[in-house]
């Protein structure tokens, strides 16, 4: 079918409720929209399923999520009674139809004889992998569409080790969602009789508890100034209760919580794009932050697994430090710390992705720690855990990406916005006893290991007609790349969809300059955005800062030119 006969199978089959027929008869005459929502079905990887909340087969509806359960649930089926029994652990965030979403994909389950074990309330996206692996359950799914826009939401599948699922299960989710014939094949149990069965069970407190307990023991040193005062903001998402909890049982005696922001609002009302990783997250923090004298603002994003700072300077403003930044500080405060206490192990690996900066490789390098690398995505950090069980080739300490996702230990197989708020504390706490901000500590690091600089560019391009010119512009990367960018000469490439790197394929182009400069490009897997991840490496800042800038002048101007 194309997209107009999806579109009027839609509207006029009562097998869908009458809310999603009188939404479609509001669009009737907009080809535009109509070809937006019907063109494709939903995408369905490794990152499960995200798009925008409304009726239509490229939309997050109940429908989608009942989709995709199914396919889920034939995947689990043909493991056997053991996987049917082991079960699948399913949280959820704020956004709008969270937790109906939730509830239909337990009711699926249960249709199909599934054990679930369903939070009984929001919860971060950690707590749901820690849940996989203290449950034991074959799967997990969490709705959650983390840091997109409130008109967002989504669909993210766990295996059994806990973390996101890589190809091999989702191609065997996606051939089984092919494999439906039709939406009214999906059956769904009612939710009453699946708890009166026993094939659906709430998760209560009892495991928030032993989350927050595992954390703590993560803690690396008490020699630190628990009177910093440090500003929180979750973005009214569901980092709030878990974030409070550990830095108050961490001792600190100083947390405020930005008032307009702690408790859940779906539509982001006062922050719009609730995304940390942008500077403008943290407006309402930084007001705070004046008025309670703030060493230190924190934020969490709405599903709690990503998080990022602001630290005061000596003239009293904020600075934003970027992912790249915190990470480096954080492998540097994790191995100095263990070090000292004779705690790092012979096998010790660090693991980022390959968009994410080399100052962390310098770090581990002085310590004896070798740092790995993986696609973007924790699904593939983590499994480098995962596979560490198995090999026992290296001991997992620390993973993170650019993107401010970080995760200390293998509790969580996923990146994990409370215990990193937990180190980013503790971390400025303990350079605070010293005397120190993490912006001199930084500047401790760029003196020891060079100047590694970083610019990321996003570009959104939605629709139909920005992702094929995300395509064009891929495609004039990869067949005429750029050979020198002022003094800095073309020393090699990386097609990590054609070359063999040892990763999975992956649409990402990566071009390295002979003075360890280098910038990459890819489409974004959970967004309509093309991103360029530029790096650079200099003797001082200012050296380093006019490489940055040649770099994005000349790829820009290439994409400028591509229409």
């Amino acid at each position: 079918m194309d997209f107009l006969e999806r579109y009027n199978y839609w509207l006029k089959n009562e097998y869908f409720d009458e809310a999603t027929r009188n939404e479609l008869e509001s669009i009737k005459g907009d080809e535009e929209e109509i070809e937006d929502r019907f063109h494709t079905n939903l995408s369905f990887g490794t990152a499960g399923l995200r798009g925008k909340i409304g009726a239509g087969t490229n939309r997050m509806n109940r429908y989608t999520v009942s989709l995709a359960t199914q396919g889920l649930a034939d995947t689990i089926v043909s493991r056997g009674e053991e996987a049917m029994e082991s079960g699948v652990a399913i949280a959820y965030d704020v956004r709008h139809y969270s937790k109906e979403f939730s509830e239909i994909a337990a009711r699926v389950l249960a249709a199909n004889g599934i054990k679930v074990y369903l939070f009984e309330d929001i919860r971060p996206t950690p707590l749901l992998s820690y849940a996989i692996r203290r449950l034991n359950t074959i799967s997990g799914i969490v709705i959650t569409a983390s840091h997109n826009p409130k008109d967002y939401n989504g669909y993210k599948v766990y295996w059994e080790e806990g973390s996101q699922i890589l190809d091999d299960i989702a191609h065997e989710i996606l051939d089984n969602i092919d494999n439906i014939m039709d939406f009214s094949d999906i059956e769904l149990m009612d939710m009453e009789e699946a708890l009166d069965k026993d094939l659906i069970r709430y998760i209560g407190k009892d495991l928030d508890d032993e989350y927050i307990r595992e954390i703590s023991k993560r803690a690396l040193n008490e020699d630190i100034d628990k009177d910093i005062r440090i500003i929180y903001t979750p973005l009214n998402g569901t980092g709030n209760k878990l974030v409070r909890r550990i830095l108050r049982e961490r001792g600190f005696n100083n947390v405020f919580v930005v008032p307009e922001q702690q408790n859940p609002d779906p539509d982001f009302t006062t922050v719009g794009y609730p995304n940390p990783e942008d500077v403008r997250a943290f407006d309402y923090a930084k007001a705070l932050g004046k008025e309670k004298d703030g060493d230190i603002l924190i934020s969490t994003d709405p599903d709690c697994d990503r998080v990022a700072c602001m630290v005061r300077d000596k003239d009293g403003e904020y600075v934003f430090l970027n992912g790249n930044q915190t990470g480096a500080l954080l492998v540097e405060y994790i191995l100095s710390s263990r070090d000292r206490a004779g705690t790092i192990p012979e096998d010790g690996a660090i693991v980022k992705s390959i968009v994410t900066g080399d100052l962390s490789r310098a770090i581990g390098d002085r310590y004896g720690v070798r740092t790995l690398e993986t696609l973007t995505g924790f699904k593939h950090i983590c499994g480098k855990a995962n596979e560490f069980d198995r090999t026992r080739e290296h001991t997992f300490i620390f993973g993170y990406e650019e993107s401010i996702g970080y995760v200390y230990d293998t509790i969580v197989r996923d990146k994990d916005g409370v215990i990193a708020s937990m180190l980013i504390a503790e971390m400025a706490a303990y350079y605070k006893r010293q005397g120190k901000t993490l912006l001199d500590k930084l500047e401790n690091i760029y003196e020891d290991h060079g100047y590694y600089l970083e610019k990321l560019i996003s570009i959104t391009l939605e629709g139909v007609e920005g992702s094929q010119r995300i395509e064009r512009i891929m495609n004039s990367f990869r067949q005429e790349p750029i050979s020198s960018i002022g003094n800095m000469k073309l020393s090699s490439t990386i097609d990590y969809l054609k070359d063999d790197t040892g990763n999975p394929k992956s649409n990402v182009l990566k071009y390295i300059f002979d003075d360890g400069s280098w910038y990459a490009i890819r489409p974004s897997g959970t967004e309509p955005k093309f991103k360029i991840y530029i790096y650079s490496r200099g003797e001082n800042r200012d050296l380093s800062m006019e490489k940055i800038r040649l770099i994005e002048q000349v790829t820009m101007d290439k994409i400028e030119f591509i229409e």
